[in-house]
């Protein structure tokens, strides 16, 4: 009988996202009876904590790889003064470099000095693995901090425009993995226009969706008539962090021209973030109360997209939007900007409709689908025979893995 490989996974933390439920479904479809999975979270946190297979060991935290992502002033006050110490010198030397760049393109860069510099007081996990996966960058962790025969690195964004990264230092960290995988053929496309010479170790595979999973959480209704009422306006919905690759500034601003032009809409945005007080600032100033709606964070969205009559990105950036599976899975119309990994998601015309990137293009492709009923159900009908099953994807992963 063949003994079990052993296998490590790493992830920030298990909050509401997009590249944490592709984890999630990754680790659902796993096959156990082959491997044995350790799951090492530095931060015990998030929504899907709880959707974490039984058959996965999730590691204990360790203190020191707590310290990401929270302020800086309650790490010092807990003893980790060296690791505060690196993260003031991480933004200070990431604003430096990154003057004029919206957060997006800041945020990587500030977060790959801040693993150069942590990394000496950094411990090492003790156990020897076949094989090692960071789900989300920087991967010095796995590089510099696991014993493992087989190092895989992934990428969930449109790396050449937003990344935005110290190429040195991506370079060295991408050079030491032994593969590099990307959720999609536009992200790759994107990750080897910046290094072209590792595309030897480049795959595509794509984020693992469980069809079931989606269309039974769907069913849950929770009274969400409540929030979103059936008062015969046209229905929109949108899921995301609030940030500026989710374009929901562009949103409000083509919500009020929609408005102004006799339209009957009520957009529905769930989702939280750094930049939600910006929107709630847009949305006073343009008077959008009433047809501008934030939900907030909601661990089951399904439902939300399932009440509304299309579902809209509004994207600058995206690599592989989880969400807009999510939404064709559930026979959603659905609208999405011509962000540059747009036509990995959408075939247009067929299974979604692509629009320009700006509010004129939002507004266009809105008041179409508003207007058009037949094709908002030739959309939906296309969806439905998709069906979208992209179980194959594990074999990619089972192939790495041997």
């Amino acid at each position: 009988m063949n003994q079990k490989k052993k296998v490590l996974i790493c992830m920030y933390s298990l909050h509401i996202g997009g590249a944490e439920r592709s984890l999630i479904g990754l680790l659902e479809r796993f096959d156990y009876e082959k491997f044995d999975v350790d799951l090492f979270l530095y931060r015990h946190e998030g929504e899907f904590l709880e959707n974490i297979p039984k058959e996965v060991t999730l590691l204990p935290p360790v203190k020191q790889y707590t310290t990401f992502e929270r302020p800086v002033k309650t790490i010092m006050k807990e003893g980790h003064f060296y690791l505060g110490c690196a993260r003031v010198l991480a933004k200070l030397k990431a604003n430096y470099k990154n003057r004029g760049l919206v957060k997006e393109q800041r945020t990587y860069k500030q977060m790959q000095y801040t693993w150069q510099f942590s990394i000496p007081k950094l411990p090492r996990l003790k156990q020897k693995y076949d094989i090692a996966l960071s789900f989300l960058g920087p991967h010095d962790f796995i590089i510099e901090k696991v014993n493992a025969n087989t190092k895989i690195g992934w990428v969930h964004t449109d790396y050449h425009t937003i990344i935005n990264p110290d190429k040195k230092l991506d370079r060295k960290m991408w050079g030491k993995l032994d593969y590099i995988v990307n959720v999609s053929e536009e992200c790759s496309n994107s990750f080897l226009k910046v290094f072209p010479d590792l595309k030897h170790k480049s795959i595509v595979v794509e984020n693992i969706i469980s069809s079931t999973f989606v269309e039974e959480q769907a069913k849950i209704n929770n009274n969400i008539e409540r929030e979103i009422p059936n008062n015969g306006a046209f229905k929109i919905c949108s899921v995301g962090r609030f940030s500026n690759a989710k374009g929901f500034d562009l949103a409000v601003l083509a919500c009020k021209e929609l408005i102004e032009l006799g339209y009957d809409i009520k957009w529905y945005i769930v989702g939280y973030g750094a930049e939600e007080e910006i929107i709630k600032r847009l949305i006073d100033e343009y008077k959008m109360n009433e047809n501008f709606i934030i939900l907030g964070k909601k661990v089951n969205p399904y439902p939300y997209i399932k009440s509304c009559d299309i579902y809209c990105q509004p994207s600058r950036y995206e690599g592989k939007a989880v969400t807009v599976r999510e939404a064709q899975i559930l026979m959603k119309p659905v609208l999405i900007t011509n962000y540059p990994t747009a036509k990995s998601q959408v075939k247009h015309m067929f299974d979604g409709y692509i629009c320009e990137l700006s509010v004129e293009g939002i507004v266009e492709g809105v008041s179409t689908l508003y207007n058009d009923e037949e094709l908002r159900n030739h959309l939906a009908k296309n969806c439905d025979s998709e069906r979208y099953s992209n179980k194959n994807e594990l074999e990619k992963i089972y192939g790495i893995l041997g």
